[in-house]
């Protein structure tokens, strides 16, 4: 079943404004672990998953050429308005059917969407499309997220978690995958190169209004937006004010440190 959470064009254009960059600490893992099989220049890398193409855009500066894909237009155009490289091409498809040959991809990505792909399907294309010795590289980071500010970081934390309870009623089942630390996913994986990697913590100063810009590209808060209009606006702006209280400001423009922890797997189809 194809799970479409990312549809409308203005979460699309929210997405690309307010959605974070991979970890560098994230990033610098996978091509450790991807010299370990293939020499630089890289040839070919896709992105699944890859919404408004942050991920995508990071791979541009190691490979021949990339290609993103996702099941969402609206992100896909997106996408294809950002700056980017001549090297970087998005296609409109779903991660279980990519549209490339048949061991051509070095490495493939999926940066905080794997949970939505149906994993035997995605895995088994994996393999189709990956060349000997190829890479996996699936990463998230938890909704356990810290938000940092003087001496105030305890009850600015205990904000965010609660306004990320309040959209827990509108979450998709297949969520339930990012929560556990894709461990089934894992688990699932045929190959016996693989490894698991947890608590990668990566530390992003950013304007208290992206972090809350941020939480309304949760794919949640659409649904919570359509269903109850009024108290989710009423969310967002109890959580604002509550948050520039503990900070002493009136100007959603101070900067706050938000803590992510990410788990990362990566995978190697045998030679």
């Amino acid at each position: 079943m194809v799970i479409r959470e990312f549809e409308g064009k203005q979460q699309a254009s929210d997405y690309q404004k307010f959605r974070f960059e991979p970890s560098q600490e994230v990033i610098d893992l996978i091509f450790s672990y991807l010299e370990e099989r293939f020499s630089e220049p890289y040839g070919f890398a896709v992105d699944a998953g890859c919404g408004t193409g942050q991920n995508t855009r990071t791979l541009a500066p190691y490979f021949k050429k990339v290609l993103g894909i996702d099941i969402s237009e609206a992100q896909v155009e997106e996408a294809k308005k950002a700056t980017g490289s001549p090297n970087v091409t998005y296609s409109v498809c779903q991660a279980e059917e990519v549209p490339v040959d048949e061991a051509s991809v070095d490495l493939l990505t999926a940066s905080v969407a794997a949970h939505y792909f149906t994993i035997e399907p995605f895995l088994k294309e994996v393999d189709r499309i990956l060349k000997p010795g190829g890479c996996l590289a699936i990463f998230t980071f938890s909704l356990n997220i810290e938000v940092h500010y003087k001496d105030r970081s305890e009850q600015m934390t205990q904000v965010f978690a609660e306004m990320i309870d309040s959209l827990v009623p509108y979450e998709h089942e297949k969520v339930q995958h990012l929560r556990n630390g894709y461990m089934e996913m894992y688990e699932t994986i045929p190959y016996p190169n693989k490894r698991r990697i947890e608590n990668i913590v990566t530390k992003i100063r950013m304007p208290l209004s992206r972090l809350l810009g941020f939480v309304q590209t949760s794919p949640m808060f659409p649904i919570f937006l359509e269903t109850n209009p009024e108290e989710a606006k009423e969310l967002i702006r109890t959580a604002e004010e509550r948050f520039l209280r503990l900070m002493g400001t009136s100007s959603g423009e101070t900067e706050v440190e938000v803590w992510l922890q990410y788990v990362l797997i990566l995978a190697s189809k045998p030679q």
